[in-house]
């Protein structure tokens, strides 16, 4: 008899013949696949790939231990990291489920089971299955838009996004402000990719990792002969970026000669080599970054301030980490999920420790902080869980804002959404039961709050 393609592969992991009778008759709702023994549930999970899979612990070669059955529960986990594995176990084997549990199992149920409870539990783990994988879904299709890069659930970084959609189609030439770590770049290659000069190059330039005696040739270029060591003609990054975008990184950190130099590109859109005699005509965007005041240095003398005014049409503020809400946590999965899939690691956990650490953490460093210390806990994390010494942060106690009443709930009700769906990678049911709410409420709180 062929079965229904409808039907979802559900794998059992069990020796008892019997129990396998009563398991396949009572869940028939499934295709039911059956093991008896490690070697043979390896191979139905190779073949069928099952999204929940129960097992008993106590298999052959050890029916009356549980040594066969943890091995098998890591290998599987190795295999499909994502399966959700039900341990089905006596009351009086509580220990090893619970060790299961730690080892990645998705739950646990008491023999003899109660098929009702039993099916509830498979239901609920095929929707939750089928849930994480239309989020990575989701986050994939993200990965193919030029603001990939930006990932945000803050109503001040959406902003900031639709902002960089709106500029991008212009000429304007746009200051990116914010902190070392805020992601700049990331913005700045957004609005290049939106731009009507994407097909032509990106050439960024960072002026603070460049000696001044070498940041004008790298700049401007030079002809053959110029100076010494000048043994052919080499063009500049800007001539270089023409047709396409010019990405200055830590503009601040410009010498004053350059500056002027710039400040004459900017003006009359010509070049000249070190060198050289010809006035070379560029057309390129000019994007620029800086972590520093640029008014302030302007009014220091150190900046010219007519420079500042040609580079700043338009000004975009980027919002540091520790000010974006909930994207302490949903960055933090972000990072793990990737660092697990790049070190071939089965999927890790948060523990509740180390969540507070991250959401409690300031990130002076901010993005590039985080992914740092992500991919170290990933590496160094023992078991399925990273835990709060995983990570080496210390705790930041949060201040609390004075509002009046109505913006005092509004504003509580908002935050403990947003960080709910973030610690819970966006998991709809796992954050109502965070928040003790149904479903139905927490999507009425998501439209209600304009969270997506």
């Amino acid at each position: 008899m062929c079965v229904s393609q409808s039907k979802k592969h559900l794998l059992i992991i069990e020796d008892d013949p019997g129990l396998q009778k009563q398991l396949r008759w009572s869940l028939d709702d499934y295709d039911v696949l059956v093991a008896g023994d490690r070697d043979a549930a390896l191979a139905m999970v190779r073949r069928h790939e099952p999204a929940v899979i129960t097992m008993d612990l106590g298999l052959p070669p050890d029916p009356d231990g549980a040594t066969e059955g943890f091995a098998t529960l890591q290998q599987i986990l190795s295999l499909t990291p994502d399966a959700k594995v039900i341990v089905l176990t006596g009351n009086q084997d509580r220990a090893n489920a619970v060790k299961a549990i730690g080892l990645g199992a998705y739950d646990f149920h008491h023999k003899p089971f109660d098929p009702e409870m039993l099916s509830l539990v498979i239901n609920r783990a095929f929707y939750l299955h089928a849930l994480q994988k239309e989020n990575r879904k989701i986050l994939q299709n993200q990965a193919d838009s030029p603001l990939a890069g930006v990932i945000s659930r803050d109503p001040g970084m959406l902003k900031l996004c639709r902002s960089i959609e709106k500029v991008a189609p212009t000429s304007a030439s746009v200051m990116l402000l914010g902190e070392s770590g805020t992601g700049k770049e990331v913005l700045a290659r957004a609005l290049h990719q939106l731009s009507p000069r994407a097909e032509k190059r990106f050439v960024a330039i960072n002026c603070a990792a460049i000696p001044e005696n070498l940041l004008e040739s790298e700049l401007f270029g030079y002809e053959k002969g110029a100076f010494t060591g000048a043994a052919k003609q080499t063009l500049g990054k800007i001539e270089t970026a023409n047709g396409g975008t010019f990405f200055l990184d830590e503009v601040g950190d410009l010498p004053m000669p350059l500056q002027a130099k710039l400040l004459r590109f900017l003006q009359e859109r010509v070049i000249e080599r070190i060198g050289g005699r010809e006035e070379i005509p560029v057309d390129v965007r000019i994007v620029c970054a800086t972590h520093q005041n640029l008014k302030e240095l302007a009014s220091a003398g150190r900046f010219r301030e007519d420079l500042y005014y040609r580079l700043s049409e338009i000004v975009i503020t980027i919002p540091p980490l520790r000010n974006r809400i909930g994207d302490a946590a949903l960055l933090a999965h972000h990072f793990k999920n990737r660092f697990c899939n790049q070190e071939g690691r089965s999927s890790l956990n948060f523990s509740d420790d180390a969540m507070a650490m991250i959401e409690s953490h300031p990130w002076p460093g901010n993005v590039r902080e985080m992914e740092n210390i992500i991919k170290r806990a990933v590496i160094m994390a023992d078991g399925p869980q990273i835990v709060g010494e995983d990570l080496g942060l210390g705790d930041s106690p949060a201040t609390d804002e004075f509002m009046n009443l109505r913006q005092v709930r509004d504003e509580a009700e908002y935050r403990a959404t947003i960080k709910a769906l973030a610690r819970v990678d966006g998991n709809i049911v796992r954050a109502a039961e965070l928040l003790g709410v149904s479903r139905p409420t927490l999507y009425d709180l998501m439209s209600r709050h304009g969270i997506k």
